[in-house]
């Protein structure tokens, strides 16, 4: 059996595959490594996954790990690795970036600019294997443009900065029970501010009829859009190469579930940039599974 993950930093699947191609999925909290130790890693898999899982469906039985996730970096990845080890202990385990998982879940081994757009975001030009080049995230301080967190940011500067209008501000307030003391203290003072920000920016896709909201999510996705998936098109290196070669074009497809939810206002960006969307998913682990196929292997 193998365990296929996606991991973000609010919620992680998973999915079991026995040898006959059936599998299971399980949700726990998000993994990442850039916010968690390896401890606290260990501590989430152990209290969350394992008692779902059952000892008959884990102990001994996982032969291999592919973990895709948010902040797996070359540097901060052996964090997970080693967590897992901890508890799946016969188990060849590879922990990649969630870009990479992303990547594999909407093209395969096919290349594309693949997208994600959830409580972060990221972009990159995959060649069939790897990564071959990527626009920086930067996270949601200095990027993270089409994103849940940034998107969250944005609503609430907007409203305390008496930009949308005293109904709707008193109508954000209100929903949220919420003061502006409150929401400095959870950005500045409170652990994950990224997934509290994040959080808040379901306001604007229940108000997205209201022209004001709909301006400020279009603006935030045309942001990402001019400031990440432009540049692959613009690229003069290993891009413009590629380009030429391929009648069709570039091939973008997008993640996560900000890209899912406001899929209208994201194709709307994109027509009128004139670019195309090959496909939007809410979650990259269907595809991965279906990668992944080939990894399974009978165990006794």
């Amino acid at each position: 059996m193998i365990l296929i993950t996606d991991s973000g930093s609010t919620k992680t699947a998973w999915s079991l595959m026995t040898a006959n191609g059936h599998h299971q999925e399980f949700k726990t909290d998000g993994i990442n490594p850039m916010l968690q130790t390896e401890d606290e890693i260990y501590s989430s898999v152990s209290n969350q996954l394992l008692p779902q899982l059952g000892p008959n469906l884990w102990a001994g039985k996982v032969t291999a790990i592919f973990f895709y996730g948010a902040g797996c970096t070359p540097e901060k990845k052996v964090l997970v690795s080693q967590a897992l080890c901890r508890i799946f202990r016969e188990a060849a385990i590879s922990v990649e970036s969630d870009m990479l998982g992303a990547a594999r879940g909407l093209f395969g081994s096919k290349e594309g600019v693949a997208c994600i757009l959830g409580t972060g975001s990221g972009s990159c030009f995959y060649d069939g294997k790897h990564i071959a080049w990527a626009v920086p995230s930067l996270g949601y301080i200095l990027g993270d443009e089409g994103s849940a967190a940034t998107l969250g940011k944005r609503l609430v500067g907007d409203i305390l900065k008496n930009q949308l209008g005293e109904d709707l501000k008193n109508a954000f307030l209100t929903e949220y029970q919420l003061t502006q003391a409150d929401i400095l203290d959870h950005v500045y003072k409170q652990p994950f501010p990224n997934r509290w920000l994040a959080n808040l920016a379901r306001f604007c896709h229940a108000h997205l009829e209201d022209p004001r909201i709909y301006k400020l999510a279009y603006d935030h996705f045309d942001s990402f859009v001019t400031r990440n998936v432009k540049q692959y098109y613009d690229h003069e290196g290993v891009m413009g190469d590629w380009l030429h070669t391929k009648p069709d074009g570039l091939k973008v497809g997008f993640v996560g579930s900000v890209a899912y939810y406001y899929s209208d206002v994201l194709r709307n960006v994109m027509v009128a940039h004139n670019y195309k969307i090959a496909k939007i998913v809410q979650a990259p682990l269907e595809g991965l599974i279906a990668y992944h196929q080939k990894d399974v292997v009978p165990t006794t």
